[in-house]
């Protein structure tokens, strides 16, 4: 699995995941990140065929919704993604969140239906169309449930991290575990301001490291053993994101693990039981 991956979360229009298509293959991306309720996997298939892209040579993660829970609603939408993505094969298929839509999120339902879903994804492992499979949004609640029962441990989990947000329990699970952490929202931008990227300290060692905030933000979370999903639709930034051939020291390693900042700016999956 690639370190840094192209997150196309809220690119809906044609002309824009093109254009951020393009521009990561051109800057040399192997990933890319997608989901069901993105709905624009079948943009981003045309846009990977107009441009020639060599399937082989990619690593196309998806997403299962959660609308989509269930030994029957998870086959469809399995099978829906591989259409629409135009491809009999994906690199990693997640579990996107949890609960289940439209149920109480305390409810009992969530656990039941979500092992059903585990068990489909274990079986298109087992074929070899899902290549690897994981979770998104998983708390440890969550992952001890399904190692419980799993035949198949998960791979990945996909979730909030950033040096505002460390969850230092969960990444050390999934460690322990051998469960790979992939880190969304790394630059905080699911808020309208991001708040990471005016942070003093992130905006002290970029300036120190003549780098971006961005940059300094991403180069931490593979520091940390993380793999990253940064979003644009700006070709420059899209460069400018992978180009992270340098050094943080341990000194400013330290001070980004020390941000006394705990704040979540996604969704919360704790409060699904």
């Amino acid at each position: 699995m690639p370190s840094i991956g192209l997150g196309t979360y809220r690119i809906t229009k044609y002309d824009q995941i093109f254009t951020a298509i393009q521009s990561a293959l051109e800057s040399k991306y192997k990933l890319i990140d997608t989901a069901s309720v993105y709905r624009n996997e079948a943009h981003i298939a045309k846009a990977l065929d107009e441009l020639n892209a060599d399937r082989k040579s990619l690593f196309i993660t998806s997403k299962l919704a959660p609308k989509d829970h269930g030994t029957e609603k998870a086959k469809a939408a399995v099978e829906k993604s591989l259409s629409e993505l135009k491809t009999d094969y994906l690199d990693l298929y997640l579990i996107h969140w949890p609960g289940i839509q439209n149920c109480d999120p305390k409810s009992e339902r969530n656990k039941d239906l979500r092992l059903e879903t585990w068990k489909v994804l274990e079986q298109y492992h087992n074929q070899g169309i899902l290549k690897a499979i994981g979770v998104s949004n998983y708390e440890i609640p969550h992952l001890k449930e399904l190692l419980a029962e799993c035949q198949v441990l998960p791979m990945v989990n996909q979730i909030e991290v950033h040096p505002h947000f460390q969850q230092r329990d969960l990444v050390q699970f999934c460690q322990d575990h051998e469960i790979h952490v992939t880190a969304y929202s790394s630059l905080g931008r699911t808020v309208e301001v991001s708040p990471l990227l005016t942070d003093p300290t992130v905006i002290d060692i970029a300036n120190e490291c003549s780098k971006s905030e961005a940059q300094v933000l991403l180069k931490w979370a593979l520091t940390k053993g993380f793999s990253v999903l940064p979003k644009s639709t700006n070709p420059n930034h899209i460069r400018d994101n992978c180009l992270l051939d340098f050094d943080l020291s341990v000194k400013d390693v330290d001070r980004l693990n020390e941000i006394e900042v705990n704040t979540k700016y996604a969704w919360n999956p704790s409060v699904v039981a």
